[in-house]
């Protein structure tokens, strides 16, 4: 893909959107132009079409495609960023007329993912998204070779170029899908691990730049790459968090979601994604200084429906709250939203009570028991020892007492020792959408 950065300077480049009347138009032009500032570019225009559709040629209008061409050579711009997808067509036919390189939406994010991209499982990734995207742009490509007579025997060099390129990028996705798929083995069988652990796992998620790395670095002592720009973390990193009562939980910190999150990424990202699909929690931070952010929870929902993890435990977490200047705008949110936490992730302000919110979810995961142990069984003292949390012990001549909080998939192991006739059992609401 196309990088829009280059060794001295940035690029300089125009946007352009058409709006076809859709409600988020200008929040998504918005964000384009903070995309193309993150990849490393500079905006020195920003045009905008009234449609109510595309055009087939041009996507914007014939008179507007060359009112964009005259500023290009004006002000000698590097590249056109469009805010939706083009087809080959359209990609081919503004290129030739602006004299610069066009872009679209899912372009600049690929691009932007293959800057960020660290980690061999990264790089795969991002690799595959960008061939999905290629292929069928692969049409035309070499027209300029193609004209000589058809017929037997005298097929051009052009069409033998474009099927060899195919033949090889689709040769090139094959390969790539089956090292995703070692991935993706290698990810199942450390999740499977995770889950014989007693600890459950809770999965950060949000709209990019909310500042999930910033929590996810204050509650682990990790230094996962923090930078206030969209996309800083793309590779999952996982760390075992233990409170001050002894119990603990995995914490996933994921990539961000956007606007139009390209098909590619989310059919690419599947391994990495099904961090958030497997998890036990969703811990959802939205930035409430943005002035955006009730649609930004939407979009994230699109994803999280996507992936089928919307019906999942969910906290909702009001983050930046320090960049906030008025109070009442935190409590009309909280009142809003029920049982949402807000907090300052750059601060630590808040953070304490949500803390305390995913204990109290921890609590309906588990059970309490109280048991009677022959003192021939110090082997099921030991397990209880290992997987519960609060644990009290009395060695007594007659057996063992003891008591604790036990996660629901091991109770059944203990129930032969169980002394209570009814356990202060924890509960589970599986249609609960937010934790009250």
């Amino acid at each position: 893909m196309i990088s829009l950065v280059e060794e001295e300077k940035k690029e300089t480049g125009i946007l352009v959107g058409l709006d076809k009347g859709e409600k988020n138009f200008e929040e998504a032009f918005e964000e384009l132009e903070e995309l193309a500032i993150s990849a490393g570019g500079l905006i020195i225009d920003r045009i905008v079409q009234r449609l109510s559709s595309p055009t087939a040629p041009f996507y914007i209008g014939k008179g507007k495609a060359k009112e964009i061409a005259e500023i290009c050579k004006e002000k000698k711009v590097s590249f056109v960023l469009f805010n939706d997808d083009l087809s080959p067509i359209q990609c081919r036919n503004l290129s030739s007329l602006f004299g610069c390189k066009v872009l679209d939406r899912t372009q600049l994010i690929l691009d932007i993912f293959a800057q960020r991209a660290k980690t061999r499982e990264g790089k795969l990734q991002i690799e595959l998204a960008q061939l999905l995207y290629l292929l069928p742009r692969l049409t035309r490509l070499w027209t300029h070779l193609s004209r000589q007579t058809g017929g037997i025997g005298t097929r051009g060099p052009g069409e033998t170029q474009l099927e060899v390129d195919r033949r090889r990028i689709q040769e090139k996705i094959h390969r790539l899908k089956k090292e995703l798929e070692e991935v993706k083995k290698t990810r199942y069988i450390q999740r499977s691990s995770r889950q014989k652990s007693p600890w459950p796992t809770a999965c950060l998620v949000g709209y990019t730049n909310a500042g999930k790395s910033t929590l996810f670095n204050l509650l682990t002592n990790s230094k996962v790459l923090v930078e206030n720009k969209l996309f800083a973390t793309l590779d999952p990193t996982i760390r075992l968090f233990e409170f001050s009562g002894g119990q603990k939980i995995f914490l996933s910190d994921t990539v961000g979601f956007i606007q139009k999150l390209p098909f590619h990424l989310v059919e690419s990202f599947k391994a990495t994604l099904e961090e958030v699909k497997e998890a036990d929690l969703l811990i959802h931070l939205v930035d409430i200084s943005h002035p955006l952010s009730e649609n930004q929870i939407e979009e994230v929902n699109k994803v999280l429906e996507q992936l089928g993890a919307l019906d999942k435990p969910t906290i909702l977490v009001w983050n930046k709250i320090d960049l906030v200047k008025s109070n009442g705008l935190i409590k009309r949110r909280i009142q809003e939203y029920p049982g949402s936490v807000p907090i300052s992730a750059a601060t630590g302000v808040g953070c304490e009570k949500l803390l305390l919110k995913i204990e109290q979810w921890l609590k309906t995961k588990r059970r309490y028991l109280s048991l009677k142990v022959p003192v021939d069984r110090m082997d099921m003292v030991a397990k209880f020892h290992r997987v519960g949390f609060g644990v009290e012990t009395d060695y007594q001549p007659e057996g063992i007492l003891v008591n604790g909080w036990i996660p629901l998939s091991f109770v059944s192991s203990f129930e032969p020792f169980n002394v209570l006739s009814n356990g202060h059992e924890g509960h589970e609401n599986g249609n609960v959408r937010r934790i009250q």
